[in-house]
């Protein structure tokens, strides 16, 4: 079962030059991809050093579900280095279909402005993601109608030139370890926004755009949850969240609200950040909820900045699933 879910897990992971894609831009990147050590142990997948454009990577995922919900990938070209780490929740058909679709958009949408990444490039990558999603939730409604209570966060990061482009949906985080001066010192800077209604200022944001709804955030069991159903408040997916026409019988009726819905609780527009790199910028680590709910900031940037490549260090802190994904550049990356 492992291997099985390992070989389908892989499709997102091909090494650079070997990916679904077969365009010359993809060919032209073989020069640039290092050797790199992939490998198994129990639960864990691991990648411990490969290239991209401006430095090297390592990743890794710890299986925790049956079936691995969670999806990722990196892709790189003249565009510069595109990083995905989609959280599936209800199943793995939204992650799944992020990776398969969001990085396809952006290369179509940056293709008319002749490769010139913005903000708006990658706004319009997910609402179009979304947009298919939500047709295929509307295409099986009739034959599989709980794929309308699939969903996954999405935390992308794209390097275009000399600047980094967070875009974020949802709970996962990414965090910059950051040179401080000459002293040998690492900072923690957080880089990402993060939706989950267990932080105030997402609960008085869900208020403030429902503000005739007292129970747009519920405390359940000691945790807050929208609706009293989720935690996050944006996602790609849980369109029965989104479209009151998919919120209704035959969907479970644990994910059935009590009274109309007149407008889109969730939201599927994402949060996005520009950070022009700088030379004390020593590497990122991208990560799902499952590696923050145990280490903080500070300690996993400690932790990198102490143990190079450290993707198998990780799992022997933590027993659930997560992706983690280390990001270490290179001088190429400051001229």
């Amino acid at each position: 079962m492992l291997q099985a879910l390992m070989n389908l897990f892989s499709l997102c992971l091909k090494p650079f030059g070997h990916g679904r894609s077969s365009s010359n831009s993809d060919s032209k990147l073989e020069s640039f991809v290092g050797v790199s050590k992939e490998g198994k142990d129990g639960l864990l997948w691991y990648r411990d050093v490969g290239r991209y454009w401006s430095g090297e990577f390592s990743m890794a995922v710890v299986q925790a579900n049956q079936v691995i919900e969670d999806q990722s990938q990196i892709e790189s070209g003249p565009f510069g280095t595109f990083v995905g780490v989609y959280d599936g929740h209800g199943g793995p058909e939204a992650a799944r279909f992020v990776c398969d679709h969001l990085f396809r958009h952006f290369q179509a949408i940056s293709a008319e402005t002749h490769g010139v990444v913005t903000s708006e490039t990658i706004q319009r990558a997910f609402c179009a993601t979304e947009e298919g999603f939500t047709n295929l939730v509307s295409e099986l409604w009739s034959s599989r109608p709980q794929m309308a209570t699939v969903g996954s966060c999405c935390l992308v990061g794209v390097i275009y030139q000399q600047t980094l482009f967070v875009a974020n949906l949802g709970d996962s985080r990414v965090v910059l370890g950051k040179k401080v001066g000459n002293t040998g010192g690492i900072a923690a800077i957080q880089l990402s926004t993060e939706h989950n209604a267990n932080l105030e200022v997402i609960r008085h944001e869900l208020k403030n755009l429902h503000p005739n709804d007292p129970q747009i955030v519920v405390l359940k069991h000691g945790v807050w949850r929208v609706k009293g159903i989720i935690q996050v408040s944006r996602s790609i997916g849980d369109v029965y969240m989104k479209h009151a026409r998919f919120n209704r019988e035959p969907i479970n009726a644990k994910f059935r609200l009590p009274e109309p819905m007149d407008k889109s609780i969730l939201s599927a527009n994402p949060t996005i950040i520009s950070h022009p790199l700088h030379p004390n910028d020593s590497f990122l680590v991208f990560a799902s909820d499952g590696l923050w709910e145990h280490l903080s900031n500070e300690k996993v940037v400690d932790i990198v900045h102490s143990n190079p490549c450290a993707v198998r260090v990780f799992p022997c802190v933590f027993g659930c699933h997560t992706f983690y994904i280390e990001f270490t550049f290179m001088p190429l990356c400051f001229y």
